[in-house]
């Protein structure tokens, strides 16, 4: 698809995009997208897989989804309206559908307040559909890792989708300052290092615990100065992300709003991992890292 092509389809499907955020809370037809965004509904279809990787129908079970998310966190409805407005049948049928994507029930989710786990509405733009074409790759690696031992230096963050946003103050900071011990860790297993995102324990939900750190043999010592994590063996869902460091929220996004909320797989509520290794490259827009989520099935 040529640069003038993307120009013209990215508006057709910002159109049928900002069609299925108006209609959240009611049935919303694929063909009355498609007539919004001035295109067949099967041009439309084919368009929207190619370029954001996810078809239409799983796109606005997704956005319903991330919608009554909201509205059970951030309002008094009662479960009934909310799953009613999704496009469930009663709130029996949103309550297992629920569970089985957030691994807890609607009642229980209200309880725990806000949390960083809202799918965000789809953004399209030149820049993003480049993004997804080239940056991410749409079907992670599944793998088990074992147990490791960590050491290195903690932080507490607001991400972006708090307004309290200090991700790019806080996390540079952070490694400029952890780097320069590598050369004194003890029992340092060499080669990757670690971004551990886990959330935070303060009262508003928002803020996020952050390590910067390396895996080391179980009895190394920990400096002054530094601290030590262990991590249990999980099963992650791993993504690749190509580009700087400083892009990754995006690929982050699209694993947690686009890819696991149409899989098969839901977070398991441990620490996500950002994996720097021998492809990570800070100067370079041709760096690799990985972001893995934790995921049961």
């Amino acid at each position: 698809m040529a640069e003038s092509d993307d120009a013209y389809y990215v508006e057709r499907i910002r159109r049928g995009v900002d069609f299925i955020e108006a209609h959240l809370e009611e049935e919303v037809p694929l063909g009355a997208v498609a007539k919004a965004a001035g295109l067949s509904q099967w041009h439309f279809q084919r368009i929207f897989k190619s370029l954001t990787g996810e078809t239409l129908k799983a796109y606005i079970r997704s956005r319903r989804m991330a919608n009554a998310l909201e509205r059970l966190a951030g309002t008094d409805l009662r479960v009934l309206d909310i799953a009613l407005d999704a496009g469930f049948e009663s709130q029996e049928a949103f309550a297992r559908a629920f569970k089985k994507a957030f691994g807890m029930t609607p009642t229980a989710y209200r309880g725990l307040g806000k949390r960083n786990l809202f799918p965000r509405k789809l953004q399209l733009d030149e820049d993003s559909i480049a993004y997804l074409r080239d940056r991410v790759s749409r079907e992670p690696v599944i793998e088990t890792r074992d147990a490791m031992c960590l050491v290195g230096l903690q932080t507490t963050f607001y991400g972006v989708d708090s307004e309290k946003n200090d991700l790019g103050d806080k996390l540079p900071r952070l490694w400029d300052e952890f780097l320069p011990w590598l050369d004194r860790i003890e029992k340092a297993i060499p080669g990757v290092c670690y971004g551990v995102i886990r959330p935070g324990l303060v009262e508003d939900g928002e803020a996020l615990d952050y390590h910067a750190a390396i895996e080391v043999h179980p009895n190394a010592p920990v400096p002054d100065g530094l601290v030590r994590l262990e991590l249990p063996g999980a099963t992650y869902a791993r993504f690749a992300h190509r580009g700087p460091a400083r892009e990754v929220d995006h690929t982050v996004s699209y694993a947690y709003s686009t890819w696991l909320m149409a899989g098969d797989y839901r977070h398991s509520y441990g620490a996500d991992l950002e994996i720097y290794g021998e492809g990570y490259d800070a100067e370079s827009h041709e760096s690799e890292l990985f972001y893995a989520i934790p995921v049961v099935s």
